[in-house]
């Protein structure tokens, strides 16, 4: 298994093979995958991260809603 302490979370997506799945969820718009796609790979407090992400998509690198 890969361990994922001191990786960013496109790393830890990345590493576990879950990076199209993130994209598809936030792509949708889809806070519940996100969280869960979250907590597969240990990101803390996934709930803040996800709202962050879909609060300013493009700050991240996706298309604006």
């Amino acid at each position: 298994m890969t361990t994922l302490a001191g990786m960013t979370v496109n790393e830890r997506l990345a590493a576990t093979g879950r990076l199209e799945l993130w994209d598809v969820a936030v792509r949708a718009r889809d806070r519940d995958a996100m969280v869960a796609l979250l907590r597969r790979i240990a990101v803390p407090d996934p709930r803040r991260v996800a709202d962050a992400v879909l609060a300013d998509p493009v700050f991240y690198g996706f298309p604006a809603t």
